[in-house]
């Protein structure tokens, strides 16, 4: 096997790991709750990254990504894990996940719009394909309705926030950090970052679940510091050296293959409706991507 090739292997591991992240979250939120069970993550997260990763001295760090880059990425990884923390249930907690999925056609936008980045004819009907599989993911089992899903997102307001808001600090982070790091991978540093706010969060504001401390909450707690940094680890090996065209691509499946292994891992059935609506996030993105791709092609 040639290294590119082992390295576009090990960038596949990444979006497998990335698409139990929901599930993984949601088991262990179910334990520690919300803030703590997080907290948790990123601070085990952290350790695996500070073990398995080139530590990178801040002084080394550009400021404009320091600070910006930063404030994006710890922003971000709040929104992701409390929105799923605060889900009230598992099947709202792979539908906040599915939210957050938007960041792959986000991020196409803001590369048109601030990066100058030209686009074809397929972007608009990308992004309209992408909004209209979230609709028809809230709406329920009865697939388009546009009442369905707002009576869904009153139920929980603050998780689907979270989600719409994380989507877009992502790509955000996505467009912003490929002007300003210059090489520079700061993830070890943002996650530790990302820890430390959430246990300030949980010192002041406390939690409202009770820890329920065991051995299957503890191997939920380790399986999802994996994913998460382990996961970003992956990816970076697997796009520095690998086939970005074939790892972007395939990245873009990962909201449906995070919905088959959540409904796994939080024994919840989905409906047609559901993965209808998955499906067509998924193919959004995919024609966003080849909206840039085809004409840079030319």
């Amino acid at each position: 096997m040639t290294q590119p090739t082992k390295a576009t292997a090990i960038g596949f591991c990444a979006i497998l790991l990335w698409s139990s992240i929901v599930g993984l979250i949601k088991e262990v939120s179910h334990s520690f709750g919300a803030t703590a069970g997080a907290a948790l993550i990123y601070t085990v997260a952290s350790v695996f990254l500070l073990l398995t990763m080139r530590w990178v001295p801040v002084s080394k760090f550009p400021k404009k990504y320091l600070l910006l880059g930063g404030l994006l990425m710890v922003s971000y990884e709040l929104c992701l894990a409390l929105s799923i923390g605060y889900s009230t249930n598992s099947r709202q907690a792979i539908e906040v996940g599915m939210v957050n999925y938007l960041w792959p056609t986000f991020t196409m936008v803001a590369t048109i719009l601030f990066a100058h980045k030209k686009a074809n004819w397929l972007l608009a009907p990308g992004i309209i394909l992408s909004m209209l599989g979230i609709v028809w993911v809230l709406g329920g089992e009865q697939g388009l309705n546009l009442s369905q899903m707002l009576e869904n997102i009153k139920t929980n307001p603050l998780s689907y926030g979270l989600a719409f808001i994380g989507a877009l600090l992502w790509a955000a982070y996505c467009v912003v950090t490929v002007r300003i790091a210059n090489g520079v991978n700061g993830i070890t540093l943002f996650f530790m970052m990302v820890a430390v706010a959430l246990w300030v969060k949980y010192l002041i504001l406390g939690d409202s679940s009770v820890m329920q401390i065991n051995f299957s909450s503890i191997i939920f707690l380790l399986l999802a510091a994996c994913a998460m940094g382990f996961g970003y680890a992956a990816w970076n090996i697997g796009i520095l050296g690998g086939n970005v065209t074939i790892l972007t691509g395939a990245s873009y499946f990962i909201p449906v293959l995070s919905s088959a292994l959540s409904s796994i891992l939080l024994s919840t059935s989905l409906g047609l409706s559901f993965w209808q609506g998955a499906t067509m996030v998924c193919a959004g993105s995919v024609l966003c991507w080849l909206a840039t791709r085809e004409r840079s092609m030319k």
